[in-house]
């Protein structure tokens, strides 16, 4: 290189004590924040288990609300108990059918 050069682009920086130190802070804080980032991106993943545990919570409590419901429903309970227990109101004839399979289960039952 040329004097001019030199003038131009300056001395080399040198790594100085201040610069060193600078370094190790740094790098301290870098490995200091491994801990606490690990720990908060955990707590992350379980706050959105837990969301999708509430959501699934919150929609089993809407079937049974709709469950509830219906089992307050006279005209519900009439139908379960005829199609279920077999039941008949009084002056009525019940009838059974049997196919050759055998028995069948009701569905709502």
């Amino acid at each position: 290189m040329s004097a001019r050069t030199e003038a131009i682009a300056g001395p080399r920086p040198k790594l100085t004590g201040r610069a060193a130190l600078l370094a190790v802070l740094i790098l301290s804080a870098g490995i200091a924040s491994i801990v606490p980032v690990r720990e908060y991106l955990e707590q992350r993943a379980r706050i959105e288990g837990l969301e999708q545990t509430a959501v699934a919570i919150q929609e089993a409590n809407r079937q049974m609300q709709a469950e509830m419901r219906n089992l307050r429903d006279p005209a519900y309970l009439e139908r379960l108990a005829r199609e279920c227990l077999g039941m008949v109101m009084p002056g009525e004839i019940a009838f059974v059918t049997v196919d050759g399979d055998g028995p069948s289960v009701p569905s709502i039952c």
